[in-house]
Order: structure tokens, then sequence, then C-alpha cells
């Protein structure tokens, strides 16, 4: 009897241990489908404006209400701020919390730092040739350019990884430092020609394009955005090291998002240092910030607290192979994929008479909708490109 009891004891304590661990993991997995279903949201809008399709919109809706709002999905000219801003700190900013929770599951599986130094390294590698393979073909040839997402993820997320296991407050000195180290190189690094800190084509980024591309950027993009930006990445890891804790998670992120965005918008209004998101100007970086601590905890309360889990399935499927549709859309959409479906769909329409606007909206949804069945085949088969 006492080894019976003896058993059913440790059968029981067995058991118990099975069910925390059960519920770890569905915590976490509630988490990735928090994290999934946003990131799914950001490529969709990324598809869905590779397409062509907010330019048809913005086109069919000149001289309504609307066409103001499908303004919001381009991005500003240059000072402000419009949703479009937005789309790539949010990006950069997810993979921040991929990153926390990656490494979380890595520390639980007992990976030695150094193994996930090298892991992230490899993955820095891959981000930084994608970025430039995005861009290296050109009608006149191969070009060799800095400004892809991709290529500036490389460097925010070794950067977020190194200090990863700092403080809070270390790491928050940091991501302070990164914005006071923009504003210096900005407002002190006087180059003739490019001593005028926030104009374009004028800029200190704008000079060291030239040095590390001999080119310049005619839309005023900067290859040292990485260095602001790398705050989104930062801050994106610390927040999932927050989802991972028990600490309440609304609140601070509620709180941190108001901070950012008062900060960010406080030094626009001030005339201090203006909101220009194609050079990533310190007050961009924390107003966006600001947005994208609202969207998560946005998502975090609708998906996991409230448990609102129907027709998710739709994003879940773009955002689980975020990498590789992106790749798709950029390399073999806009270079042959778009046109190819395009020719095929209008031509299709041409032959009932349909005019040409609503046959450019219906053709853009026809490749949208192709690359989600891409999408939808590999989440079907379970394969997911990771780098």
């Amino acid at each position: 009897m006492r080894c019976l009891s003896f058993n059913q004891l440790i059968r029981k304590q067995s058991e118990n241990i099975l069910t925390m661990s059960t519920l770890t993991t569905s915590q976490v997995s509630k988490r990735l489908l928090s994290l999934d279903f946003l990131r799914g949201l950001i490529m969709v809008l990324l598809a869905l404006e590779s397409t062509g399709l907010y330019e048809h919109l913005f086109e069919a809706t000149d001289g309504t209400m609307a066409h103001g709002f499908f303004q919001q999905f381009f991005h500003h000219p240059w000072n402000g701020l419009r949703f479009w801003d937005l789309v790539q700190p949010a990006f950069m900013f997810m993979a921040g919390v991929s990153m926390a929770l990656s490494l979380h599951r890595q520390e639980e599986q007992g990976v030695k730092w150094s193994s996930s130094f090298k892991k992230v390294l490899k993955r820095s590698g891959w981000l930084f040739f994608w970025g430039v393979l995005d861009y290296a073909v050109r009608p006149g040839g191969l070009s060799f350019e800095l400004w892809d997402v991709l290529t500036q993820l490389s460097f925010t997320t070794l950067v977020a990884f190194l200090i990863f296991r700092w403080s809070a407050k270390a790491q928050i000195l940091v991501c302070i430092g990164l914005l006071l180290l923009t504003e210096m190189l900005y407002r002190f690094t006087h180059v003739p020609g490019f001593d005028q800190p926030f104009t374009d084509q004028h800029n200190f980024g704008n000079y060291m394009d030239l040095l590390l591309m001999n080119k310049i950027n005619d839309g005023g993009w900067v290859a040292i955005n990485c260095i602001p930006t790398a705050v989104h990445t930062i801050a994106g890891a610390m927040v999932g090291k927050l989802l991972l804790s028990e600490k309440q998670k609304i609140k601070p992120l509620l709180l941190w998002g108001l901070i950012c965005l008062i900060l960010g918008f406080g030094l626009d209004y001030a005339g201090i240092t203006p909101i220009i998101k194609r050079i990533a100007t310190s007050s961009f970086t924390l107003a966006s910030l600001g947005w994208c601590l609202w969207f998560l905890a946005a998502s975090y309360w609708w998906v996991d607290i409230r448990n609102h889990k129907k027709n998710l399935k739709f994003f879940l499927v773009i955002g689980m192979n975020s990498i590789f549709i992106y790749l798709f859309f950029e390399i073999v959409g806009s270079r042959w994929f778009n046109d190819y479906i395009s020719a095929i769909s209008n031509g299709l329409m041409e032959i009932i008479h349909i005019p040409d606007m609503p046959r450019n909206i219906i053709s853009s949804l026809c490749i949208f909708a192709l690359e989600w069945g891409i999408c939808y085949f590999l989440y079907k088969k379970k394969v997911f490109l990771k780098v």
C-alpha cells in the first residue's frame, strides 16, 4: 500500500508538472498568436501596397472625402507623419518582440549565449544579403544599396541581441544614447554641402550615403537610419520580456506609449527636431515607437485578454511567413509576377468591357489573392522561411 501510494503521489506530481508546462506553453503560444496577427497585418498592408492597389484607390477617389483617407497609405514627403510611415517601425519593433520570445525558448532549452550569438549573427548576415539583393538588380545593371528594411534590420537585430541581457534601465540608456548620437551627427558634423541637418539632399545622412554607396537617394532615404531605428528593435525586445513575465502588461505599454508620443510630437511642435520619417529623426523614432506600443497593447488586449481568435487565420497565414512574402513581392512580384498576372486579368476583363479603373483595382486584388494563396499552401505544408 505504501508503494502504491508513493507511485500515485509521483504520478500526481508528474501530472501537475505536465499541466504547469502545458500552461506555460499555452501562454507563450497565445502571445505568439497575438504577435503573428500584428505581423500578418503589417505584411498584408505591404503586400497590398506592392500590387499598386493604394495608387489606384487614391486616383479613383479624387475629389471625394475618401481621397484624404487613402493619402494616409503613402509616406509623408518630408516633415510630418502619416499612417504609412508607421509600417516599417512596426515591422522592426515586432522583430524585436519575436527575438525576445525566441531567446527565451533557447534559454529554456539550455542553449548557451555563444550559440545564440552565432544564430543571430547568421540571421543578421542573411538579412543583410537579402536586403542588398532586393535592390541589386536594376535595368541599368547591378547596384549596391543599403536602404532596404532588411538591411537596416540586420544591424538593429544584432544591437538588440548584444544588450538583451542588460537591465531595462541600461537598455533605455542605450536607446537614449542612440537618439542623442543621431542628433549630434546631423547637427554638429559640418561637411560642406551637407551641413543642413533637416534639409533633403543636404544632410549628414546623404553625405554618408555618398561615402558608402557613392549615390544619394532621390527620395531622401538614408542608410544610417539603422542607428535611430535600432531603438524600435531594442524596445520590441524589452516588450517581449514584459509579455513573458508575470507583470502587468497593458498599463506599462500604454504609459510608455504615451510618454514616447508626447516626447516625439513635443520635439516637433516645439521646433527642436522635426518629425521626418525619411531620415528617422529622434522625434520620429519616439513618436512612431509610441504608436507601436499602443498597437501591440490593443492587439494583446483583443487577442489574448479578450480571447478574440476567430477569423485571425487570414493574417496568420502571411504573418508566419513574413520574410518569404516580403522577398516574394519585392523581388519576384515587382520584376515579373505583378505584370504577368495583370496582363492576364486585364486581358480577360477587356473582353467584357470593364472600365480601366475598376480593372486596375481588380487586377491588384488578384495579385494579392494569389500571393496569399501561396502563403496558405506553405502554411498547410508547415513550410516557414526563417533566416
